[in-house]
């Protein structure tokens, strides 16, 4: 069976004053997970930022399920998981906070799944901590699991195996391959990792 059209992105137009990126680019992003892939300066996580609609293209059009950013631009946005790792905006949250953000964001979080995301993940012992305290790497699992359970229809993850330990990219790796047909799924990385199935690659070239 095809997977779905969940993310549609239309002659993209997008560059920085020095540098050139993205001119007259088109994506179907399927259900399942599509793998962006590129070397350093090549525009992953420029490209992961368009589709959050955290950076404006110059030109062109993106749409979840029909809904256009530039027409619906919350509604878009509601159908979106993405958290920019390096952010400092959920430190004084502790873990449980940060899921109810989660939570109150999107309506089909799965509060079934979180015991063992938690536990996948080697978070169960940091659970009552504050993001601040813990390390990159923790707090990165920390937005992963977020995304796993959040239940959106699109899910953006900018260099997901960064700053994690061999149990825990396993862990990620088997999750992923789990993720069924209603959802799409962006992840960037240098090189694709042969480990995940995925529905489609995004080539930007070394």
């Amino acid at each position: 069976m095809t997977s779905p059209t969940i993310l549609q992105a239309t002659h993209l137009t997008f560059n920085y004053p020095e540098r050139e990126l993205f001119n007259d680019l088109s994506l179907d992003i399927l259900a399942g997970v599509t793998l962006i892939r590129g070397g350093d300066g090549r525009g992953k996580t420029s490209l992961i930022h368009l589709l959050a609609g955290e950076l404006q293209a110059h030109s062109g059009r993106l749409a979840i399920n029909g809904i256009s950013l530039d027409e619906q631009s919350a509604q878009y946005k509601q159908q979106v998981y993405y958290v920019d790792p390096r952010t400092e905006a959920f430190d004084q949250m502790t873990v449980p906070e940060y899921f109810a953000s989660v939570r109150a964001r999107f309506p089909d979080f799965d509060d079934a799944a979180l015991p063992a995301l938690l536990e996948g993940l080697s978070l169960t012992p940091h659970v009552e901590k504050k993001l601040f305290m813990l390390s990159t790497g923790s707090k990165r699992k920390v937005y992963l699991a977020g995304a796993f359970a959040a239940g959106a229809a699109v899910n953006l993850l900018d260099d997901p195996f960064a700053g994690l330990d061999k149990g825990s990219i396993n862990f990620v790796c088997r999750t992923l391959n789990d993720i069924g047909v209603r959802s799409a799924w962006v992840a960037s990385f240098y090189e694709t990792p042969g480990e995940i199935a995925s529905t489609g690659i995004v080539d930007l070239g070394d």
